[in-house]
């Protein structure tokens, strides 16, 4: 299990909620999608649909309400996004081995993108800068960073950091990375907000070959430091992609810097959180925190 707070949820429960709460997929073939994700169980239904059952615990109501939330910016992300993106298709109730209300989405064909044979390629680079592009145009409508995780203020993750730091000490150089952050956090703020997936990492991202197809997880979609959705170039390009990646979208030296900062947030809690029980989101946390180290202008 990879959280102390995980909820049960196999193939054959969600297989009798799904056929038991949604007639119509009766007679689909219902599979469980192998995903290195860290929120949701994924099961297939058919080739058109799909159900994602959260897998930490928390209130049903409170659960109803997320994902009610997170329907309603799937489909604002849909209005904008460049390439496919999931959209809802309704909300599935507890039942008597899974607690909590569970959700129905589209089927978006693709394979998740990996560093392996896409970290090199400038058209997979110049799809992301698009699909980044586009979002941006979208209108925050007056709102500002709900204050929910990545893409407000550097220092306040400063606690979270240091639980990082401390379980990480067996794994990296954390006296040098320690420094890193520390000269990261300073850095002051890039402009007023803009509109954000707010976690694009690999396994959001579906390609055939080298280009971007679909775009998952759409449901956190929401106004964000603009250097938020940059960390993606850190997740997947090598240092040339990610000068093609930045110069399609002409970003200046303040972002660009921020977005180092959201990645290496991001990657040294993948690290040892996941350590023994996700060992790709693990190994994603290593090989960003590598090119970050690597680069000679960090």
């Amino acid at each position: 299990m990879m959280h102390d707070d995980q909820v049960d949820i196999d193939i054959d429960i969600a297989r009798q909620m799904i056929r038991d709460q949604f007639p119509q997929y009766r007679h689909e073939d219902i599979t469980s999608v192998r995903s290195s994700g860290t929120v949701n169980a994924i099961f297939r239904i058919g080739s058109k649909s799909t159900a994602r059952f959260p897998l930490r615990a928390m209130n049903p109501t409170e659960c109803a309400n997320m994902l009610r939330s997170e329907a309603a910016a799937m489909v604002e992300i849909g209005e904008h996004c460049l390439f496919p993106t999931p959209q809802p298709i309704g909300l599935g109730e507890p039942g008597p081995h899974y607690p909590m209300p569970w959700a129905l989405q589209t089927w978006i064909e693709g394979e998740v993108a990996t560093p392996h044979g896409l970290s090199g390629s400038t058209t997979f680079a110049l799809d992301l800068a698009h699909l980044v592009a586009s979002l941006r145009q979208a209108d925050t409508r007056g709102r500002g960073f709900d204050g929910q995780g990545r893409g407000g203020h550097l220092s306040d993750h400063d606690d979270w950091m240091i639980v990082c730091f401390e379980n990480s000490e067996s794994l990296l150089d954390v006296a040098r990375l320690r420094d890193l952050w520390t000269r990261l956090r300073e850095l002051p703020s890039a402009g007023p907000v803009v509109m954000s997936h707010r976690d694009l990492i690999p396994a959001n991202l579906l390609v055939q070959g080298e280009r971007l197809v679909g775009v998952l997880d759409g449901g956190s979609f929401g106004p964000a430091d603009p250097s938020l959705d940059l960390v993606v170039a850190w997740h997947l390009l090598d240092r040339d992609r990610r000068a093609t990646f930045r110069c399609r979208l002409q970003v200046e030296d303040l972002r660009w810097k921020r977005g180092v900062a959201w990645a290496f947030q991001q990657a040294m809690g993948l690290i040892w959180y996941y350590h023994r029980t996700n060992p790709a989101m693990s190994a994603l946390g290593r090989s960003t925190i590598s090119r970050i180290l690597d680069d000679p202008d960090i």
